[in-house]
Formats: structure tokens, C-alpha cells, sequence
């Protein structure tokens, strides 16, 4: 189906973009509203008369200014930002087991779609849904609501070097206009050219904003790890609770010093200053902590290794020719094995992914030490799986700037049967990282499924629908962990997704037809 859409340049089930006719015209994010999944927990004190976009002063609060076309007072949704809020209300209510699961750039039409591959039906056309667990589990107490992207604005300049905000307030605002981009993720109504930011009314979110306010709930500028509007740094909420005795990681199918991660722990004005979020993430001096470095994440494992430079502008610089998402010097200086805090492992030639990372584990809960598990192919990620619960991305149409899209975000690419065993699943990650840091006392925990936005941005339904799956396997995991514990009335899990990409399916009964 994507190698024909690609193809004909159409699809009869749907289509990437605000323009029917054609199979792609937007490789971007969209700020369609986002559906989040809470177990453990309610979201009652966030939504409906709870919702901020009810009342002028605190949507006032929560942009700097009161955006237009934003006030709702009949909204039902929340703000990205209550899931920071979420989780520090689990923390205060006594929960020792805090877990939140980023599914990168999926938003509520991306599953649907995904969910209609998976069970080989049209199961439902608006709320929850079906055919995940996320969806499905019923095992603990759970909720579901979904909440506004948008960031403070877009078209902030900044000095990497100088870690300084050169125009604060940037050049397009945030907000959000329920008239036209709808009251409900699956909405009828909407406005997609609004969606996507050409009208130039509300701002687009990053994922570098979006994940500031999963993590430090605040409201900044696109492309800022943790870092306010004005340049000021922001707390996240792993250091928080590091401070009040938690022990806290991040696992992810992506680069480890992607902004999703990145905003598990790190500062920084520029998500694209890899290294120095490194620095942060593993407890090393960084450009944003100059005199003091940060304690460190106790567990972060994800990919980025093999993925090697020799020159980067955006990192400033300081930065190191090698290495591109952590440096090589912060490698060999974190390594216990060379008198560092981190059992190291990384991918290893011959042996399985799996058995590299359980090792270590075992080595680290054994001597109390912290776990760093570093992995990835060729782009950095995992390898990519599809639809059909394989590893074999649809092939590209011969098209150079398409082409040129896909092997940025990873598509249509070929992995060796190296890359599939050498390489543990998101799900062995974290049940490894929930292992390991329960070994040390209660903890927070991000799951990033990073690879759903990698596949949307190289438009092909075959990898956001794999991407889905591989999530949801863990969630599952975490669930899984969760249960042999029997810590329910101590955990509290929050599913969600960063921002939304505009795939629309026209025909869901056609497409249910054809992917069977």
C-alpha cells in the first residue's frame, strides 16, 4: 500500500497533508489535540472544569499573554503541560513507581490507523478505542482525556555557545483555536491548513517544547531542552524527584540525546547541542552546567552509537569530531570499568542485544552502580519494525527529495540480521531500566517510542503502524512489571505522545479492506 501510494502519487484510504488528492504534501508535526492514557490515576483535576483553557488568567499564565482564539469555556481538553502536573501529584500522593511513556508524534488518527491494521477492522470512530493495551488494560484503575500542544512560539534564535535567547518571544505565538482545529482529536470539523501552522495563526509545536512541558510543565520555544522563554533554566521532574530520593532514568528507541530524552533531565537552548545534553543526562560538566555538573540520570539506555561526525555547526564549539550523540571523551569518563559511575554496555558484534544489556544490568544491581546501554543501526535508532511485525520498511520510490527525507528519518532502509539481534527491543529496555532502578528505591521512568515520529516525517504508514506496535509492546512490559510486583496501589503510568503529524484516512473501510 505505501510503495503504491508513493507510487501513483495517491491513495484512494487517506492521505499525508491538507491536500486529498495528493499522497504527501506535509512532512511536518500538526497540533491536533493529544490523547493521553493514565493508570493509577485520574485525570478529573486537569480536565473538563478543571481545564486551564476554561479560564482567561491562567491560559495568561500558561503563554505570557492571552492567546487568541484560545479561550474555550465549554473546553474539555487540558493542557500538555497537566502531565507534568500529573506526575507530581502521583509523587505527592505516596506513589513509589512513576512511569511515563512517550510515543513521539502519534497522535489519536495515527492510531486508529495502526489499530485498524492490527485487528483487520474498523473498531471505533471516536474515543479510546481499541486494539492496544494501552487502549485496552484494564488491570488498574484508568482515564483518558487528551490535551493542546502548542508551544509559547516558534522562531526563537539562540547562541549555543553563549547558552543566551537572542529574541525572546520568538515570531509566530502559541495557542489554541478549538473552532478550527477542533473540540475532539477526531472531530469532523477542522481546519488541517490551521493544523499544520500555514495560516500562521498558533504556533506548531517541536518536540523539544512539547517534551519541556511533559517534563518541567512549562509552556517555551520550539527546539528548547528544559530552557523558559526568557533563557532561563527549568527543573524537570526526574530532578525533582532525584532530589527527594527517587532514582530516575529514560529509555528510547531513538538517539539518546534526542529532545524527547533531553528533557528527561537535561538544560540546554538547543536540542540539537547533542553532546552537552549528554554531558547532562550523564551526570558530566556541560555548557549549561559549567562550574557544577548535574547528578546524572541512574539509567539511560537507547541508541546513537555508530552514528559518528566530523564537523557539527549546530553544537558549538566545543564540539568533539567522533561520536555524534555522546561524546567520546564523556563515554570513556563514565565507564566503571575505567573508574566511571555507568556499567557501559553497548552494541557488541556476535552477541545479542538482549544478553548485552541483562549482563550489565546484573553487573550494576550487583554494585549498586548506575546503568548507561548504548545501541542503535546505522541512522542512530532501532531498527524500524512495520505493519507486518517485521523489520523490512516498504521501499522508496526512486524521488531524490523524498529519498533524501527517508534516510534522514530512517526509512525505507535495509537491516542486516546483525542489526535485528544485536539490538534489544524498547520492551527489553524497559523492563531493564525498571530492574535496575527498582534496585535502588523508587523511581521515575520515560519510555520513549521515538520511531512513530521518525516514520511520519518520512510519511510511510508502514513504519508509523510497526512504530505503534513496538510501542505498545512496551507498555505492555511495563505493565508486565508492574503486575509480578503486584505494585499497582504503588504506581501510577501515563501514556502519551509529544505532538501530532497530519496523516488523514479518508477511507478507513477501504483501508481495513486492502490491509488485511
Amino acid at each position: 500500500m505505501q510503495i503504491a501510494a508513493e507510487a501513483t502519487g495517491s491513495a484512494a484510504w487517506g492521505h499525508w497533508g491538507d491536500q486529498s488528492e495528493k499522497y504527501v504534501v506535509w512532512s511536518n508535526h500538526s497540533n491536533r489535540l493529544i490523547p493521553v492514557y493514565t493508570f493509577g490515576m485520574t485525570l478529573a483535576g486537569v480536565s473538563g472544569t478543571n481545564s486551564p483553557y476554561r479560564d482567561a488568567a491562567r491560559l495568561e499564565s500558561l503563554y505570557g499573554r492571552l492567546p487568541a482564539h484560545t479561550l474555550n469555556p465549554a473546553a474539555e481538553y487540558f493542557d500538555q503541560t497537566d502531565v507534568y502536573r500529573l506526575q507530581l501529584a502521583a509523587a505527592d500522593a505516596g506513589k513509589k513507581y512513576i512511569v511515563l511513556v512517550v510515543f513521539d508524534g502519534m497522535d489519536w488518527h495515527t492510531t486508529r490507523t495502526a489499530s485498524i491494521a492490527t485487528l483487520g477492522r474498523v473498531a471505533y470512530d471516536a474515543g479510546r478505542g481499541t486494539g492496544f493495551g494501552f487502549q485496552d488494560y484494564r488491570g488498574a484503575p484508568t482515564d483518558f482525556g487528551y490535551c493542546v500542544t502548542s508551544p509559547a512560539n516558534d522562531g526563537t534564535k539562540v547562541d549555543v555557545d553563549a547558552q543566551a535567547v537572542k529574541n525572546p518571544g520568538g515570531e509566530t505565538p502559541g495557542g489554541y483555536d478549538a473552532a478550527r482545529g477542533g473540540s475532539t482529536p477526531w472531530d469532523p470539523r477542522v481546519n488541517l491548513r490551521y493544523l499544520i501552522g500555514r495560516d500562521r495563526v498558533h504556533a506548531v509545536t517541536d518536540s523539544a517544547a512539547s517534551a519541556t512541558s511533559l517534563c518541567s510543565g512549562r509552556k517555551t520555544y520550539n527546539d528548547a531542552i528544559n530552557v523558559g522563554s526568557d533563557g532561563g533554566h527549568l527543573e524537570p521532574i526526574a530532578r525533582t524527584l532525584q532530589a527527594r530520593g527517587y532514582a530516575v532514568g529514560a529509555v528510547t528507541s531513538v538517539p539518546v540525546s534526542h529532545a524527547t530524552p533531553a528533557c528527561a533531565y537535561a538544560n540546554n537552548v538547543s536540542r540539537d547541542d547533542y553532546q552537552d545534553i549528554a554531558r547532562d543526562l550523564l551526570g558530566e560538566r556541560s555548557i549549561a552546567h559549567r562550574e557544577a555538573a548535574l547528578p546524572g540520570l541512574d539509567v539511560l539506555i537507547g541508541g546513537g552509537d555508530r552514528v559518528r561526525v566530523e564537523k557539527e555547526a549546530d553544537q558549538g564549539r566545543n564540539f568533539e569530531p567522533g561520536l555524534k550523540y555522546v561524546a567520546d571523551s564523556t563515554l570513556a569518563a563514565l565507564d566503571a570499568a575505567h573508574g566511571g559511575r555507568y556499567v557501559v554496555a553497548r552494541r557488541t558484534a556476535g552477541q545479542r542485544g538482549a544478553d548485552v544489556l541483562a549482563a550489565a544490568a546484573c553487573t550494576a544491581i550487583a554494585g549498586r552502580q548506575r546503568l548507561f546501554g548504548f545501541f542503535g543501526a546505522a541512522e542512530g535508532h532501532l531498527p524500524f519494525r512495520t505493519a507486518d511485525g517485521d523489520f523490512n520498511p516498504a521501499a522508496a520510490v526512486a524521488d531524490p527529495a523524498a529519498d533524501r527525507l527517508r534516510k534522514k528519518y530512517g526509512g525505507a532502509i535495509h537491516y542486516t540480521p546483525a542489526d535485528i539481534a544485536e539490538n534489544p527491543t524498547l520492551a527489553e529496555m524497559a523492563t531493564t531500566a525498571m530492574d535496575v532502578l527498582a534496585s535502588r528505591g523508587p523511581f521515575w521512568l520515560m519510555v520513549e517510542a521515538g520511531e512513530v515520529d521518525w516514520a511520519s516525517h518520512a510519511n510511510n504508514i508502514d513504519t508509523a503502524i510497526g512504530a505503534v506496535q513496538s510501542g505498545d509492546a512496551a507498555f505492555r512490559a511495563v505493565v508486565d512489571w508492574i503486575e509480578r510486583h503486584d505494585a499497582w496501589d504503588e504506581s501510577a503510568v501515563i501514556v502519551t505522545s509529544d505532538h501530532g503529524h497530519l496523516f488523514v484516512l479518508t477511507d478507513p473501510a477501504a483501508f481495513a479492506a486492502v490491509s488485511r
